[in-house]
């Protein structure tokens, strides 16, 4: 790139759809839930005058006949070919295309090739570099993050979102990272020469869901509990908003003492939750230590007991399952009353533990990245086919989901009313999908959003959420010093 750039830029954000998004599996509910909020906060970093463009393919067609002078592209790994092939386009076209995700960060070789210029890691330190050196005319090939911090990261360019086209456009993340290392996630590669987890400062989180309007949000941090001050914090000043929330957390959060009630007070009411394995070598295996010793049950109880839903992960594959693992694992679940579940089969990511494991042993069957969407069999498990373990895959989900599981399920728990919201919630999410198609596809997914927070609220039954005003605020919070899970997915599929 020879000079500089003096004016305005022209700057074109895509995410592209996800291969499976595509596909005959394609449910408009699932991938019509969040908007794409990583786009939108680089947005933040670009100049007023810039005119900016962020498209999601999942919800809308790509304009791919402008000319931007910038092209912005988040990879995930089953988008990974739809995004070479798009900035391949606007390469042709005499666009600057910058890559940059999970995908990126674990394969820059591979992203190279269909790229000016690749990020690796995440961006807050290197996009703002970056930016300068592109206005100054010497952009670099590469930026690797090594500052860690999310101090002074501008407001989200919520603008740029159109709400009325997700069910959920009121996601937040208020922090990076999660504080554990299971050997099947991304985290450890993607966060590589730097902290793996890091926070807001919590006014500014408290800022940021003020923006929002309406009562539902969803935290889409990998595990929003992970720094038990910050939380706590967090939560406390929440408390009197009255919102209706969905976030992640661990087995051990659930049961640590004081961290579930202050979440449930200011209005948690349905938490993803990494069980993934109810096999204490399975658990071992992939490092995922913070489950060990840990009673699953009694984490149920404790949700339940305070008027939080629950959605479960389950990851099937692991080197101790074999062919009875899915009833097993469906019948401990509906038992317990699990609301919704997630199931997956095991998935070797590159640049993971799991990936560099099972490469040694000569277990990998290909590297087709669209079809490692977790409901392909792309290596080979220990005490079963790869035949079994799919049709075990698609099992689970029709047994966790048939109407006799989701009653079972529901007279687990002991009042009308929690039975009557589990039989909504499970039964409404996987059983009225013709609906959700054509509210979705009528771009008004934002309309649904008095039934869900209907749902959430339990019917009116959560006076915690009813508190004192909120307090601005008495306590100030330096994420920087103190620093304390990736998961396939943060919603029931």
């Amino acid at each position: 790139m020879l000079g500089g750039v003096s004016g305005p830029l022209r700057v074109k954000m895509i995410l592209p759809a996800l291969t499976e998004a595509k596909s005959p599996y394609f449910r408009p509910i699932k991938y019509s839930l969040f908007p794409p909020l990583g786009l939108a906060t680089l947005a933040g970093y670009l100049r007023a005058d810039d005119e900016v463009t962020l498209q999601d393919e999942h919800v809308e067609e790509l304009d791919l006949g402008d000319e931007p002078d910038l092209v912005v592209i988040q990879v995930y790994i089953t988008s990974a070919y739809r995004a070479y092939q798009l900035a391949d386009h606007y390469r042709r076209r005499g666009a600057h295309v910058c890559l940059g995700g999970l995908h990126v960060t674990s394969l820059p070789q591979e992203a190279a090739c269909h790229a000016d210029t690749i990020f690796l890691g995440p961006g807050e330190d290197t996009w703002p570099r970056f930016l300068e050196d592109f206005r100054a005319g010497c952009p670099g090939d590469v930026y690797r993050s090594k500052e860690r911090t999310l101090l002074g990261v501008p407001p989200i360019r919520r603008d740029l979102i159109q709400r009325r086209l997700y069910l959920v456009p009121n996601s937040i993340v208020v922090s990076r990272g999660c504080p554990h290392g299971c050997d099947f996630c991304y985290k450890d590669a993607f966060f590589q020469g730097g902290r793996s987890f890091y926070t807001q400062a919590v006014e500014d989180a408290l800022a940021e869901i003020d923006r929002l309007p309406g009562r539902h949000l969803y935290f889409l941090d990998d595990h929003l509990f992970g720094n038990p001050r910050f939380a706590a914090a967090l939560f406390d000043g929440m408390r009197g908003m009255g919102r209706l929330w969905q976030a992640a957390g661990t087995v051990r959060s659930v049961l640590a003492p004081g961290l579930l009630e202050k979440a449930a007070a200011c209005g948690l009411r349905s938490l993803f939750v990494g069980f993934e394995t109810i096999s204490e070598a399975n658990l071992r295996e992939h490092l995922k230590y913070q489950n060990l010793k840990r009673d699953y049950s009694a984490a149920v109880r404790r949700l339940h007991d305070h008027g939080v839903m629950v959605n479960g992960s389950f990851v099937f594959g692991m080197d101790d399952d074999d062919e009875t693992v899915f009833d097993r694992t469906v019948d401990w679940a509906v038992g317990q009353g699990i609301e919704t579940a997630t199931f997956h089969v095991l998935t070797p990511y590159p640049d993971t533990g799991l990936r560099r494991r099972m490469e040694s042993q000569g277990r990998i069957l290909h590297d087709n990245w669209d079809l490692y969407d977790t409901r392909h069999t792309v290596f080979q498990p220990a005490r079963m086919t790869p035949e079994a373990l799919e049709a075990g895959y698609r099992r689970a989900y029709q047994n966790f989901y048939r109407w006799g599981s989701i009653f079972r399920g529901a007279w687990a728990k002991s009042g009308w009313r929690e039975r009557l919201r589990h039989v909504a919630y499970a039964g409404g999410w996987k059983k009225f999908e013709t609906l959700w198609d054509w509210v979705i596809r009528a771009r008004r997914a934002t309309s649904m959003l008095p039934v869900l927070e209907s749902v959430l609220g339990g019917f009116g039954t959560h006076p915690a959420n009813q508190g004192p005003g909120i307090l601005r605020h008495p306590w100030r919070w330096d994420a920087k010093s103190d620093t304390p899970e990736f998961t396939h997915n943060v919603t029931p599929s």
